[in-house]
């Protein structure tokens, strides 16, 4: 099985890329390349849902053109840093996505927001394979949770309070995982979400970030849970 990791920028790209040790193979595609170690393909596909879901629509239906079988995806993955809701995930820890949410896809309404869902049309989450999810938990030690996806990065303490109302348990944002996931999911591809966290979600403080210690947090993570990706299929449950 082979397995697609899509991350947003280079960085993040490389410090995936980084746990699988060795070279890696580089092939390009229109707009972005993907580093190929073993079972996985890695790509940086772009800030922001929207992006990340072109990317990887593009790469899953470039795989599915293949004369080869073996070239197709049995698992997408999003993956990156992103910010952590104190105190459940604090700076340098992991989260895996119990669920993929769509947190600002919707209407603002006088009396609040209202999810895509309430508008009668879409779709405003994706639930990773719960068996996968326990086992990359168990691997990086992980924290298991729902990982919400924004247009906009919270910088507020008012957003941060609204967001955790609307979504009570939520261990993260980021800006890409629901853009993947409705790719993978119109191609019937399963998905996955792991993050390490940069930053503390609330009143934007860049200098408190922890950019670094996340991308290593990253690269350890997936040193832990490649294995795990490899040895798991559609099927376990």
């Amino acid at each position: 099985m082979r397995v697609l990791v899509v991350t947003a920028v280079p960085v993040e790209r490389d410090a995936v890329t980084r746990a699988f040790g060795g070279a890696a193979e580089t092939l390009t595609l229109p707009g972005t390349e993907l580093h190929r170690s073993g079972a996985f393909d890695v790509l940086a596909g772009g800030a922001g849902p929207a992006a990340a879901a072109a990317a990887t629509a593009f790469a899953l239906a470039s795989a599915s053109a293949s004369a080869s079988a073996s070239q197709s995806y049995g698992l997408v993955v999003s993956a990156g840093i992103g910010g952590g809701f104190a105190p459940a995930a604090p700076l340098g820890s992991l989260v895996v996505a119990s669920e993929i949410v769509a947190a600002d896809l919707g209407a603002e309404t006088p009396d609040g927001f209202l999810p895509v869902t309430a508008l009668g049309f879409g779709r405003d989450r994706f639930t990773p394979p719960p068996a996968l999810v326990r086992e990359v938990a168990a691997a990086t030690g992980a924290a298991p949770g729902p990982v919400l996806t924004v247009s906009t990065v919270t910088g507020t303490a008012a957003r941060t309070a609204a967001l955790l109302a609307a979504h009570p348990g939520a261990l993260a944002e980021a800006m890409e995982g629901f853009g993947v996931a409705e790719a993978a999911g119109r191609a019937g591809v399963p998905v996955l979400e792991l993050r390490a966290v940069s930053n503390t979600v609330g009143p934007r403080d860049r200098a408190a970030w922890r950019i670094g210690d996340a991308l290593a947090a990253l690269t350890e993570a997936f040193g832990k849970t490649a294995p795990v990706l490899e040895g798991w299929h559609r099927h376990d449950h």
